[in-house]
């Protein structure tokens, strides 16, 4: 008996177990991905509407990271996004934005960080979170 007749066969099962694994993990990466399509990485801990947007605040291991969106995404207009953890300067994200500011991260560790978003005449400012 042929041992090459035996091992194509085997090859392509673990062709095709390789395929459907990297598959899988980057379908797990997509799904990850999806969470944090504003390009921060981690779990959103919050949300922080207001008229004209909306915040949002990811956090993972100690780094927290924020995004300010536009409701109505159109022309340039002046958008921002800062984030400041308890202790250090806000670090600033500041233009004229057709859809978004940020992403800006920090790290924080176990601090408390301070949140602010603008799109145009309306902001938010979230006071100490996180903490």
């Amino acid at each position: 008996m042929d041992s090459g007749a035996i091992r194509r066969p085997r090859r392509r099962l673990a062709l095709a177990a390789a395929v459907l694994a990297a598959s899988g993990v980057l379908g797990l990466t997509g799904t990850a991905r999806a969470d944090s399509a504003s390009g921060c990485a981690g779990r959103e801990v919050r949300t922080l509407p207001f008229a004209s947007g909306v915040t949002h605040v990811y956090k993972r291991d100690g780094y927290v990271c924020a995004v300010t969106v536009a409701r109505q995404p159109g022309p340039t207009r002046t958008m921002s996004v800062s984030v400041q953890a308890r202790g250090n300067r806000p670090v600033v994200d500041k233009g004229r934005y057709k859809h978004h500011a940020g992403p800006v991260t920090v790290h924080a560790g176990h601090r408390c960080v301070w949140i602010k978003g603008s799109v145009g005449k309306y902001s938010v400012s979230s006071g100490w979170i996180l903490c």
